[in-house]
């Protein structure tokens, strides 16, 4: 076909697939290497090998040496077996996919239609005004999918990370995808990693794919789950223990009888979370859990041909036996007696267990009375995690009780909303008067239209969700958001107060009597099995060379891309400085979501959000900075386009941990478009920095991290020593004060060798663009 898909042409096109098994051939190929691969890795390193070990050294690219490549050290090129893009990032990837020169994807890929449904009235409004209001968004990608030999999951079909758990994951894989929680699929085994666009665009393309070779984090589970406690409360109590950049650089490996009992969502839940310790992946060895989820949804050949080499699936005992000789970091956690626990506000790794809540909410001023709860995301939406909570609806009218908070479900998939539809699930959430959103993400990521959110008005609201940083669910920043698993939310939904303890407390029923909420129970799996009429399956064309991509000049949606320049070749004199952004600066901060998501694939039109989030050091404000040209105060992207438009380059300056939270790339293309020069920080977010580098800019640190005090609002700054950057050697900053004194300071970067051509070139997308031959 031509001319540009119509998006209702193929809605009514694929109604009543069946989804099969994906990818068999190319599982069973690596499967078939895989023994061999792990034999020959274990004898080259000379020591046992931990699942992670495993799964990398199998994916390595043929032009890399085998040996023990330092962890922390060493940059090393893997061939991903896949790649997976949300609506969201798609946009960008695949504007960035289409400069590079091929007829088709060099790997399987997807795109999955889940970020632009806003949360308002219910599925099936929500799901009809995102058709509407983003019908050119979605007939460009269906579009590109089914030219480049992309699989299409239209708006509805579900969550990327819950569609991809049900129909791609499978163990001992190496995937890579647009989203930071991409980690999910760790849940089955797999080692899986988000990424930025431009990195996808490297694999799509058939090109290795580099990463940092990552230090190792054991967690030992030992004992069971039971009463209140779950899966989800095991990464909370993780992200109290590591903080939100504990795990930067590391892939976590869970092990020990406690990680076997765990079901196999369950354990996706624990590593989707991974993503809010800054890991690279977390992951579990494969086991029955796994086999059992493989064989539920559909794909039996998949679970067989596992179990042919399942000793290869999971770490080597040796290494379980002794896990401190193996790993850089162990921990331990004993289910048996983990509480439940519920983390936040502001930030995932808060954690405070539900016995000491109502004691750190009086201490710290958090409002009580709970406003909304809501259970769903990619985090907490499969068919367990719905029963469990579902098992605590029903104890509403049993009991005499009633919803105190106003309540919503989000079903990961429309598989598991079909599945809970037909088992009665829904009746039970409609019964107590909850509202059920799209197949989407929804608050989890801004897309919620909370009425009176606009006011700012104090509150608390929690959710099953991963993230809770400021303005993230609803854009109010006086918003108390708190991070629970689907069952403690449910019952903090009947209770109404953050402070009601679910191991002791009792609630006041209709009749006056004092009443126990009973522990949740659920299913691992549906017992009649899964069931889905319409999946919302694409399947691309063979042969997409007759496909039209059509991208309309006027569009305030889509634009396409120009190549960035390529370095002058000289040290950057005269940089302004745009921004010395104060503490907590996440990707949400340098490049919102929510109503901004609309712009992902216009890169102009979004650069208006560049930064409206971070906090100015030197006046405390968000999204008002000095201007030098002036003199005058403006927002962040008026004057960066002021710089720009004079021809003046900028950098901005950052503290700990800087581009924290989502893998979006906007947060590195919107300064590069608009001419920031460099970012210069304490430490990096490990996806943002490497993003930063994809674009052509210099991501930089502090080796004295008191210099960043030395940076002053009206400094113009120099970068010496770029004419002889090479790898591990430093660069120079001369601050040039506004009173004629100047002061050097030194700045360190993690570049190797191929990193510093793509700064070079202005972005690796260029080399790419002239190294593809199709």
């Amino acid at each position: 076909m031509g001319n540009l898909f119509s998006f209702y042409y193929l809605r009514d096109t694929i109604k009543n697939i069946h989804i099969m098994a994906f990818d068999v051939a190319m599982i069973q190929a690596l499967y078939n290497k895989f023994p061999s691969k792990v034999a020959e890795a274990r004898t080259v390193l000379g020591r046992p090998l931990t699942l992670a070990e495993k799964i990398l050294y199998t994916h390595l690219d043929a032009q890399m040496e085998l040996k023990d490549y330092p962890r922390l050290q060493s940059y090393v090129d893997f061939n991903p077996d896949r790649v997976a893009m949300q609506d969201a990032t798609a946009q960008m990837a695949l504007l960035q996919f289409m400069q590079a020169g091929r007829s088709k994807v060099a790997v399987p890929s997807t795109v999955h239609c889940d970020h632009l449904i806003v949360a308002k009235n219910g599925s099936a409004n929500d799901l009809s005004s995102a058709l509407k209001d983003n019908e050119e968004v979605f007939n460009f990608l269906s579009s590109v999918s089914n030219k480049y030999g992309i699989g299409f999951w239209k708006p509805g079909a579900g969550i990327i990370h819950q569609v991809v758990l049900e129909n791609y994951a499978f163990p001992g894989g190496m995937m890579i995808g647009t989203d930071s929680h991409t980690v999910n699929a760790g849940g089955l085994g797999m080692v899986a990693i988000g990424v930025g666009g431009a990195d996808a665009c490297d694999v799509m393309a058939g090109l290795p794919w580099e990463l940092l070779m990552p230090k190792l984090i054991g967690v030992k589970l030992t004992g069971k789950l039971s009463g209140w406690a779950s899966a989800k409360d095991v990464i909370l109590k993780v992200a109290g223990i590591l903080t939100v950049k504990g795990g930067t650089n590391a892939i976590v490996e869970y092990f020990g009888e406690g990680a076997i009992s765990l079901s196999c969502t369950g354990k996706g839940t624990i590593c989707n979370m991974g993503a809010e310790i800054g890991a690279t992946t977390s992951t579990f060895g494969y086991d029955e859990s796994m086999e059992r989820y493989l064989r539920s949804t559909g794909r039996a050949e998949i679970a067989d041909l596992a179990n042919g080499i399942k000793e290869h699936l999971t770490g080597d005992e040796a290494v379980y036996a002794e896990p401190s000789k193996y790993f850089d970091e162990v921990i331990e956690i004993n289910l048996s007696e983990l509480e439940p626990h519920l983390n936040g506000p502001y930030t995932p790794d808060l954690a405070t267990p539900i016995s000491k809540m109502k004691e750190a909410a009086a201490a710290n001023g958090w409002p009580t009375k709970i406003e909304v709860a809501l259970i769903g995301s990619c985090t907490n939406s499969s068919y367990e995690d719905i029963s469990r909570s579902v098992s605590l609806v029903k104890q509403v009218k049993e009991k005499g009780l009633s919803l105190k908070s106003e309540f919503t479900i989000t079903p990961g998939s429309e598989q598991v909303r079909y599945t809970i539809e037909r088992d009665g699930f829904l009746e039970i959430f409609d019964s107590v008067g909850a509202k059920v959103f799209a197949n989407a993400c929804g608050p989890c990521i801004g897309m919620w239209d909370r009425m009176g959110a606009e006011k700012q008005e104090k509150n608390t609201i929690v959710h099953s969700f991963n993230r809770n940083f400021a303005k993230r669910a609803d854009g109010n920043p006086n918003t108390f958001a708190f991070v629970g698993s689907p069952e403690l939310v449910t019952a903090l939904a009947i209770a109404g107060d953050l402070n009601f303890n679910t191991l002791t407390d009792t609630l006041l029923n209709d009749k006056g009597e004092q009443v126990t909420l009973d522990a949740p129970t659920g299913f691992e799996l549906p017992s009649r099995g899964f069931a889905v009429e319409d999946a919302g399956y694409q399947k691309p064309a063979e042969d997409g060379s007759a496909v039209n991509v059509l991208v309309s000049p006027d569009s305030k949606r889509l634009q396409l891309l120009d190549p960035f320049a390529a370095w002058e070749g000289t040290d950057l004199k005269g940089l302004k400085l745009l921004i010395k952004a104060k503490g907590k600066c996440t990707t949400d901060h340098i490049s919102m979501a929510g109503p901004w998501l609309k712009f992902r694939g216009h890169l102009d039109n979004i650069s208006n959000n560049m930064l409206i989030g971070a906090l100015n050091f030197f006046n405390e404000k968000t999204n008002e900075v000095k201007n030098q040209l002036t003199g005058e105060y403006g927002t962040v992207p008026d004057v960066q386009r002021a710089y720009k438009a004079a021809g003046i380059g900028s950098i901005v300056v950052g503290d700990e941990n800087y581009g924290e939270g989502s893998s979006r790339e906007h947060a590195a293309m919107e300064p590069r478009h608009l001419g920031v020069r460099a970012v210069l920080v304490n430490s990096f977010a490990r996806i943002h920095e490497t993003n930063l580098k994809k674009q052509g800019m210099l991501a930089l640190t502090f080796a004295n991290k008191a210099d960043y005090h030395k940076i002053l609002e009206d400094d113009r700054i120099d970068i010496e020593g770029l004419m002889a950057m090479a790898p591990g050697k430093p660069l120079q900053l001369v601050l040039n004060h506004a009173d004629g004194s100047n002061e050097t300071i030194q700045v360190n970067h993690s570049y190797n060798a191929q990193q510093i051509e793509w700064f070079h070139a202005g972005g690796a997308l260029n080399i790419i663009r002239a190294s593809i031959k199709n």
